[in-house]
């Protein structure tokens, strides 16, 4: 059954309720539901007047209203916001199908503006074909949220003509709201011990039958993220990492994220997840689960710029990292995989 408390159903069936609910006198708040990649899913509370909001500034940031595309799970945020920012423009959204390539849904597009939305292993994957890329030139504007997009990825992006809009955000801010390191219209971010701080009129009111949760995160009207980061001297946000990132091994804090970017810059290596497992000695012992690059399965050389205790003491091999239905590595389910394989010894 389509709802949108919370946000279920097919794509078109949320389409026609985002329709009706932007109509509406005053409707009440839609409630969508959390990934889930480091725990359980909340239920986020999004009021129409922070999704507007979110969608406006998007629209503004980019340039203008135009046609999106659809290739995300629509009952996630990200894949919401593609609705329902076509609800706001006025233009009628293209629903990418199994069967469907870019090029084929971008010849579809009737708008001179045309707007699509992929999480970074989505990319990835594009970018293994050449008429995929080519496709991807033609969009006005690609954006690439869900998680951290790797630089030499979006390099070799730009240079095949697609214009890489990096997006940071999540439920709680109706999605992204800072794009390339700057803020939407009307988004503050604050840098308090490390945590990315964020204000501004997009804000979620709370979690559902959790006012306890929602109390905690929200603190003066500021919303105290799960990130750590830092604004450079431009005023561009930098995200460094995640407060559940680091692992505890052996006294010493490892950044995930900074292990994950030395490996997959390793030939051999095609995608990469740093997790921490239970061990006796270390508390948590520095683990890496890789997808092989190639027909090798050699362990990669330690980084020499990285310090000797944040290499991974040990490492699994995958033909897959497990996602999440909105294409995000499941980080919980790769911690499993490498606690059962190690186990096995």
């Amino acid at each position: 059954m389509s709802s949108l408390r919370p946000v279920s159903g097919s794509a078109d069936e949320i389409l026609a309720l985002l329709r009706e609910w932007d109509a509406a006198s005053s409707p009440p708040p839609l409630v969508i539901a959390t990934s889930g990649s480091t725990g359980s899913p909340k239920r986020v509370v999004l009021p129409r007047s922070a999704m507007r909001a979110s969608a406006l500034a998007t629209h503004e940031r980019l340039g203008g209203p135009g046609q999106w595309v659809l290739n995300l799970p629509a009952t996630y945020v990200a894949g919401l916001q593609v609705l329902y920012r076509s609800v706001v423009a006025g233009t009628e959204p293209v629903v990418m199908e199994h069967h469907d390539s870019p090029g084929s849904v971008w010849e579809r597009a009737t708008h001179p503006r045309t707007y699509l939305s992929l999480v970074p292993t989505q990319l990835v994957r594009q970018m293994e074909d050449a008429f995929a890329m080519q496709a991807l030139s033609r969009y006005t504007a690609v954006l690439i949220g869900g998680g951290p997009l790797s630089p030499l990825v979006r390099a070799e992006a730009e240079q095949a003509g697609i214009r890489i809009v990096q997006t940071y955000g999540m439920s709680e801010t109706c999605g992204g709201c800072v794009y390339d390191g700057l803020p939407l219209a009307g988004v503050e971010v604050r840098i308090d011990a490390g945590a990315v701080l964020l204000r501004g009129p997009m804000l979620f009111e709370g979690y559902l039958g959790d006012a306890a949760g929602a109390a905690s995160v929200m603190r003066d009207g500021w919303f105290h993220t799960c990130d750590l980061g830092h604004v450079d001297a431009s005023g561009r946000l930098h995200i460094d990492g995640r407060t559940d990132d680091v692992i505890i091994s052996g006294g010493v804090k490892v950044p995930a994220p900074a292990v994950v970017a030395e490996l997959e810059r390793h030939p051999e290596v095609a995608a990469a997840c740093v997790v921490g497992v239970p061990d006796d000695e270390w508390g948590e012992r520095v683990v890496a689960v890789l997808v092989p690059g190639g027909e090798r399965r050699q362990p990669p050389d330690r980084a020499t710029d990285l310090p000797r205790a944040w290499w991974p003491k040990a490492v699994v091999w995958v033909d897959a990292l497990p996602l999440l239905p909105n294409g995000k590595v499941d980080r919980l389910r790769a911690r499993e995989l490498a606690t059962v394989e190690l186990a096995r010894g």
